[in-house]
């Protein structure tokens, strides 16, 4: 789907015209609906496709391999494609630009979500949507098991799923992913959360440090004694938000993103019972990921960069970030999230432990490399073992070797 430009430009060297290439998104439909202002301001066509994400990637591939010039603006996900983007030098360096720009205020943006739009200390992408983990649960359920409150730390989880799961028989004390890949990336938050990290500061493999081992038999020992009976070991979020949304488990870690399935009185059963808060500290704290799941960046063959940058600075600016948060789509600028009005529309409790999560967040949920898939394959077998009672601690010896000629390999 795409909004087709006027006239015969033909988007080369100073084109009048933008050639935007984004992901079907509410982000990407609020932004359709502001591009008239833009091209007012600016006296710019945009013209954009528009494409689901599997599509888009497909494009991207066919695309930057040729080197083609006509993209110029790529919406794209660090955390999947920007280390591969990275290496292969697909992305523009928007460095000069973004720091040049007083009003663009580079320095607004979270630490985490730029963390992961930096490649080798060059700035070469934007993040524009935000995502993080918090905990999902029910207020009624803690009432009646006499807790006032909602945990506040990994240990407290553990004991009030317990307490839960033990006054209301066929009910989960806590339910999470479980699937091998599906489940890294929330477990990332008690990795950090623990002390621990997939790959060092020199790029070693560290999913056998002791810290990650503590986390991998936290983890699956909570869904082994406090999960659903007969639990599965092949879940993703859809099959886990499912339980708890027909009122099968007490508590629950999941993307904040993915609230309204919680909320949404046509697929929730816990509407009026369901709480939100952060992520419950372990021993290095409240650690939860704070990452961003898109990013805008400009296409380093494009003819026409300048321009691909007028359009950042507009799409990602202050205005448009407040724009966006407010409707719902969070972002990565403090100064937004400072501002109350960004999270109004959002349940209060919610809007509170996102905050909390923006402050303390990690900038990562799933190892930094070039073949994401395969590194979750690996990483992710000590969650299935911990969960089916298997030794926790060999099993993250076997994967950090693993992890670590993967590692190598890529590296080569």
């Amino acid at each position: 789907m795409g909004l087709t430009a006027c006239g015969g430009d033909d988007g080369g060297e100073g084109s009048k015209t933008v050639r935007v290439t984004l992901v079907n998104h509410v982000w990407t439909e609020n932004i359709k609906k502001a591009l008239p202002e833009f091209e007012k301001q600016t006296g710019l066509t945009v013209e954009v496709t528009q494409l689901g994400e599997d599509q888009l990637s497909d494009q991207y591939n066919v695309k930057l391999n040729a080197g083609s010039t006509d993209l110029d603006v790529m919406m794209y996900r660090p955390l999947q494609e920007g280390k591969l983007f990275g290496k292969n030098k697909y992305l523009a360096d928007l460095g000069k630009n973004a720091k040049s720009d007083s009003a663009f205020e580079l320095g607004d943006f979270q630490a985490g979500p730029m963390q992961a739009t930096t490649y080798e200390d060059k700035v070469v992408g934007v993040p524009i949507i935000t995502e993080q983990e918090v905990l999902y649960y029910r207020k009624d359920l803690l009432t009646k098991s006499g807790f006032t409150a909602p945990p506040k730390t990994l240990d407290e989880l553990k004991a009030q799923a317990a307490k839960v799961e033990a006054d209301n028989p066929g009910v989960a004390g806590f339910v999470a992913r479980t699937g091998k890949a599906a489940a890294v990336t929330q477990f990332s938050s008690f990795l950090f959360s623990f002390g621990g990290d997939f790959v060092d500061g020199s790029g070693k493999a560290t999913v056998n440090t002791e810290q990650a081992k503590q986390a991998y038999a936290y983890y699956g020992g909570l869904l082994r004694d406090h999960g659903p009976e007969n639990i599965s070991t092949d879940m993703s979020w859809s099959e886990a938000m499912a339980i708890f949304t027909q009122g099968k488990a007490a508590f629950y870690t999941e993307a904040n993103s993915l609230y309204k399935n919680a909320t949404d009185p046509t697929k929730s059963k816990v509407v009026d019972t369901v709480g939100f808060a952060a992520f419950p500290a372990g021993p290095a704290g409240s650690k939860p990921y704070n990452i961003p799941s898109w990013a805008l960046g400009v296409n380093d063959s494009s003819e026409n960069k300048d321009n691909a940058w007028k359009f950042i600075q507009w799409a990602a600016g202050k205005e448009q970030a407040l724009a966006q948060q407010t409707a719902g789509v969070p972002g990565a600028r403090t100064s937004v999230w400072a501002n109350p009005a960004s999270t109004a529309s959002l349940p209060k409790d919610l809007a509170e432990a996102n905050t909390a999560s923006t402050a303390n967040g990690v900038g990562h949920d799933r190892p930094l490399v070039v073949k994401v898939a395969q590194a979750r394959e690996i990483v992710g077998q000590p969650i299935v073992d911990a969960i089916t009672g298997k030794d926790a601690a060999a099993s993250a010896d076997t994967a950090n070797a693993a992890f670590q000629k993967f590692l190598d390999d890529e590296a080569k």
